[in-house]
């Protein structure tokens, strides 16, 4: 028995494949793209069920989201401090904290409600997540502002680049951090004592019950099932979590499965390994990951491994090259040293995985790429699909090489808009921060590259990388780097097709073209028609995946 037609019509779709690339109708059948064209070629596909409930809006593939975290759906379980208004995956919008005063008084506040509840303890820690000094005026925030918040209970205050953490006294105490403390990243006064600035994990994980707090709420199915409700809310039909759960472990397969497999989540998800937890050779590690494979299905896939080599350049982390910070500050902390990578990439490019590895600074650039080119030389395999993530800092001879080893770039366009002025004045000044996120280069050097949010870097919006790389507007308002702006319709496709070929995956999504899965995003304007200040703001009406409509539902009935 041949199974039931559904034929879906809207204003305008975009298909994104150059064969076909507008059409009114497309059909569906068993979850799969059968027809694209228009209403009247649907006819040769016999009896169907004509589907136009989104007759006024437009179609696009739905969008994928190549780089983000479950950490974006388990953060909302904690205090939000970060400059930016965000928006929650209900819909509610939290005014960010402009200044230092703003950010103790959410926190005093936080601590108040759980000094008056009766089922916290006096030692549990206040959680908080967003904090960005680099906005706040006045000297850099640190243990003693925390403590004018809460002297008594341990503060442990994420920071918005996932990078570092700031905490107060009594969490320093506790957590026995001292001017003897001898793990790198522990940043110090003149006096030597620590300051309450944590940079990256091994810093970060001294304060133990707030690092451990914040990886038990990337935990289990919730945080997955609240990153489905906002990639729906985003137009995203396929994401990518880069590294930030454990897959690898029992229960953290099960959860995925889980989550994922059940026919009310909105997405399909790619779940990268890591070297975050775990432990054994690189031979072991690539065994593991490879393992993965063996439960990918239609909804949820692995094949990736995600390496961080570096930290972050707004926190001064990030490895960059000559001539070093513009502000004068130490380069910064290499996460795994480089005289390992050649080992580690080279045991996952030989057990078949794909390589994305987080590069904010062009010295770690030059390090993945040299590792790259190593495993390649020892054991060639073509269309290996090996990543460069973020790619803040990456050079016009950088991407030479990089289309030389078949190599992807995954750019984080959206650092222009949060961090561009303080790289202009701060970090790098105003010629490297122009360069920075050079999508234009890329494109020019044929590397293919997808836009991403590494949310919750930055807000779960593919719309947002798309106006970002488009239009390079800094908060202030400033075009930083005009010359790498690029046209709408190359930044759609790298939160469409050449994300999906990023993912392995431009196969079955990406396009709307016969024998994909019918994965749609709905949107209420047509990126292709709007001004280009306006990309961001085009509403989400719904999501589309293998057929079935997940409507994106109103701020206050979800």
């Amino acid at each position: 028995m041949v199974s039931p037609v559904t034929v879906f019509t809207a204003r305008r779709i975009h298909t994104m494949s150059p064969s076909v690339p507008t059409a009114e109708a497309v059909a569906v059948r068993d979850g799969r793209i059968i027809a694209v064209g228009s209403l009247e070629d649907m006819a040769a596909y016999g009896p169907h069920t004509h589907d136009d409930r989104f007759a006024g809006a437009v179609m696009l593939p739905g969008f994928v989201e190549a780089h983000c975290h479950v950490m974006v759906g388990g953060g909302w379980k904690f205090t939000y401090v970060g400059y930016f208004d965000r928006t929650d995956p209900r819909g509610r919008v939290w005014s960010g904290c402009r200044d230092t005063s703003s950010v103790i008084d959410r926190l005093a506040e936080a601590a108040a409600a759980m000094d008056a509840d009766p089922l916290v303890g006096p030692k549990d820690p206040l959680i908080a997540w967003g904090l960005d000094p680099i906005y706040l005026e006045g000297p850099r925030l640190d243990a003693h502002d925390l403590d004018r918040a809460c002297d008594h209970r341990p503060i442990f205050v994420f920071h918005s680049s996932a990078h570092l953490a700031t905490v107060n006294t009594a969490m320093m105490e506790i957590s026995g951090i001292d001017a003897d403390t001898p793990v790198p990243g522990v940043s110090r006064r003149p006096d030597g004592q620590p300051d309450g600035e944590l940079q990256e994990p091994a810093a970060m994980a001294l304060a133990r019950i707030g690092y451990s707090a914040l990886a038990r709420a990337m935990r289990g199915p919730e945080p997955i099932r609240t990153l489905g409700r906002l990639a729906n809310r985003a137009g995203i039909t396929t994401f990518a979590d880069l590294g930030t759960t454990r897959p690898d472990v029992e229960e953290g397969l099960k959860a995925w499965i889980d989550t994922v497999e059940d026919p009310s989540f909105p997405a399909r998800a790619v779940v990268a390994g890591s070297l975050m937890g775990g432990s054994g050779t690189p031979e072991e590690r690539a065994r593991l990951a490879a393992e993965l494979k063996g439960h990918d299905t239609d909804k949820l896939r692995f094949g990736l491994v995600k390496i961080v080599l570096d930290g972050s350049i707004q926190g001064l982390t990030a490895r960059v090259g000559f001539p070093g910070y513009h502000n004068g500050a130490p380069n910064g902390l290499w996460l795994i040293p480089p005289e390992q990578m050649p080992d580690l990439v080279g045991a996952f490019h030989r057990a078949g995985l794909t390589v994305h590895c987080h590069c904010n600074g062009d010295e770690a650039v030059d390090v993945f790429l040299d590792a790259v080119e190593r495993a390649l030389v020892d054991h060639p395999r073509p269309d290996h699909r090996h990543t460069v993530q973020h790619c803040q800092l990456t050079t016009e001879a950088q991407y030479r090489r990089m289309a030389r080893l078949g190599m992807c770039a995954n750019i984080f366009s959206n650092h222009i808009y949060y961090w561009g002025d303080q790289h202009a004045a701060i970090t790098l000044g105003p010629t490297r921060a122009a360069a920075m996120d050079a999508c234009a280069t890329a494109a020019r050097h044929g590397v293919p590259f997808a836009l991403h949010t590494d949310a919750p870097v930055t807000p779960l919006s593919p719309l947002a990388s798309v106006w970002s790389a488009v239009t390079r507007t800094t908060a202030s308002g400033r075009v930083l780097g005009p010359g790498e702006r690029i046209p709408v319709d190359l930044a759609l496709r790298g939160i469409t097709i050449d994300a999906a070929f990023q993912l392995n995956m431009d196969h079955e999504i990406g396009s709307i073209e016969v024998g994909k899965f019918a994965d749609f995003a709905i949107l209420e304007e047509d990126p292709l028609e709007v001004e280009p200040a306006e990309l961001r703001n085009i509403g989400v009406l719904a999501t589309v995946l293998g057929g079935e409509v997940f409507t994106v539902p109103d701020p206050d009935g979800d």
